[in-house]
């Protein structure tokens, strides 16, 4: 599907009689499995929060430019709530990468016009695993790539996704076709051979590789769907973000347009279309309102401490702890009061240096601590060795937690209640 020519055009849409339909042309398993196990796309029918601040940096990490050099727009604000018309799955025709096309209408009013359904769509949309059950995934290493070998995959994987093999043969071997996210088949030879043994692809498998143009660093995933057919999607390495000119989001005057058209349609109460591409987003922004809800009920202080889940190298997750160190907003001259990567955070892995440094409420999850690390004044007890004022437990709580003073931390019992 080519994107439509002029993007401001999405917000002279009719605001009745929209379809509440998803594309039927991409699988949806197989989308979200390319996407990450991090992406869940809000239901069709539910009400949403869409940061354009959050767009913005998509535009940004897309055009390969800093957020700065993103026109804003004064009659932009910070959030829309908005209703989620319509979302399309897509892939671009030249580099796989997967992106959604979602219509959004925004709503000003939300318990006068909508009842409790459009509410209840998103909280459930909460609760919705979209990733396959049966996958695996690899990072394509050089011999993979290589035009003289196969594919080696791994033997739980082999053993989990393809047939099983019939070890009566010699060596024991089988043909497989699986589908990519075009609906195009590719027939690949699996084999079981070597010293040691190992499951490795071989007939077809270098067509594969010089049709999709991979390299070691790329991605490879294969998963089963619920009707049991193989299929198969890659994923582009970081350094081959963003795709190439022909996609829609990788073009300046598209993404530019997009957000003009968001300004357009927050000022006149019309429908908007946007793009999501989940790899080269630094983070989802547009976010279910349940989710948006709950997280601005949570009472964030400096201090508190928090898990936050990510992605690891094969498409499994992993949760990190951290801190948070601050609370103030990420842009205060051009997206004031906003609540997007609010807070400033200490991370405390040794690879803090690849997580973000500010983070968005509703992405963290709070850890509930047993005990009061600076009790309140009805709780103080005398104990031996205690502090004797407010000065010695501020500076007894920062010799736990020293780097804390790195991030202007001034008062480690203070809150901020945000809404």
């Amino acid at each position: 599907m080519k994107p439509p020519s002029n993007a401001a055009a999405a917000s002279t849409q009719p605001a009745i009689d929209v379809v509440y339909l998803i594309s039927g042309a991409m699988n949806s398993e197989l989308w979200h499995a390319c996407a990450g196990p991090l992406v869940s796309l809000p239901p069709i029918g539910s009400l949403v929060v869409y940061f354009p601040q959050g767009h913005s940096e998509q535009v940004a990490a897309s055009m390969k430019k800093d957020t700065e050099n993103i026109p804003s727009y004064p009659n932009l604000p910070s959030k829309l709530i908005c209703m989620l018309h319509n979302v399309a799955l897509h892939a671009d025709a030249e580099t796989d990468e997967v992106y959604a096309q979602m219509t959004l209408q925004p709503v000003n009013k939300v318990g006068q016009m909508y009842d409790q359904e459009a509410l209840l769509i998103s909280d459930m949309g909460l609760k919705q695993n979209k990733q396959p059950a049966e996958f695996f995934c690899k990072t394509l290493t050089a011999s993979d790539t290589s035009t003289h070998g196969g594919f080696s995959v791994p033997r739980r994987a082999a053993e989990k996704i393809f047939p099983p093999l019939d070890f009566s043969m010699q060596p024991p071997a089988q043909e497989l076709v699986a589908r990519d996210l075009h609906d195009q088949s590719w027939p690949f030879r699996h084999i079981y051979r070597g010293q040691p043994k190992r499951h490795l692809l071989t007939t077809g498998w270098s067509v594969f590789v010089s049709s999709k143009r991979l390299s070691a660093g790329d991605a490879v995933l294969f998963i089963r769907d619920e009707k049991s057919h193989l299929l198969l999607g890659i994923r582009r390495a970081n350094r081959q973000q963003p795709a190439l000119s022909s996609s829609v989001i990788s073009s300046d005057s598209m993404h530019i347009g997009i957000l003009a058209a968001a300004a357009h349609a927050a000022a006149n109460n019309r429908p908007f279309t946007i793009f999501f591409n989940p790899r080269a987003s630094p983070a989802e922004f547009v976010i279910p309102l349940a989710k948006y809800s709950k997280a601005m009920y949570t009472q964030v202080s400096l201090g508190m401490r928090f898990r936050m889940m990510f992605e690891t190298e094969e498409s499994g997750v992993r949760r990190y702890m951290g801190t948070v160190t601050g609370i103030s907003d990420l842009d205060p001259a051009r997206w004031k009061n906003s609540q997007w990567r609010s807070l400033q955070v200490g991370w405390d892995e040794s690879t803090a240096g690849e997580r973000p440094r500010r983070v968005s409420v509703w992405d963290i999850e709070p850890v509930v601590t047993p005990f009061y690390i600076c009790p309140p004044p009805f709780f103080r007890q005398k104990f031996p060795g205690q502090p004797e004022d407010e000065t010695d437990i501020e500076n007894a709580y920062k010799r736990g937690i020293p780097w804390l003073d790195d991030f202007g931390m001034k008062d480690g019992s203070s809150s901020v209640f945000l809404a």
